[in-house]
Formats: structure tokens, sequence, C-alpha cells
């Protein structure tokens, strides 16, 4: 649903682990990049969350488990 292929399997992964508490996990992902002032990382993760929201409210289940959910930003 993004124009980025790693946010949306970032997105779905998290779906598929922790389903409708995934938006939870990621923000509070995003609060410890921007706790650390880390602005590019809470970026993305700001993307991963609005992509969550989409599958969510299009009742997409998710995607498979065996994409793991991001630890940091990509560099």
């Amino acid at each position: 649903m993004s124009k980025d292929p790693q946010i949306d399997a970032a997105a779905r992964a998290l779906i598929a682990q922790y389903g409708e508490d995934a938006e939870t996990i990621a923000m509070l992902r995003a609060a410890e990049f921007a706790a650390a002032g880390d602005l590019k990382a809470l970026g993305e993760w700001d993307r991963i969350i609005e992509a969550i929201r989409l599958f969510l409210a299009a009742g997409e289940p998710g995607a498979s488990a065996d994409t793991p959910a991001p630890t940091g930003p990509r560099h």
C-alpha cells in the first residue's frame, strides 16, 4: 500500500506477529527513536505506522510471519 515494499513488509510482519496491537508496538518503537533523537528512523517508523493503519483499515490480514520486523534504521 505504500510506495516502499520494505515499509509494507515491516507493517505486515508486525501485524502478523501482534495483530491489532501492531500499531501500538510500532508507536513504542518510534518513541524509542524519537527519544534517541534519530529522526531518520523515526520517520521510517511513522511510515510503518501509517501502513499498519491502512492495512488494518482495509481488513487485510497482514502477511507472512517469515518477514522480520525492523530493528532500527536502514542504512
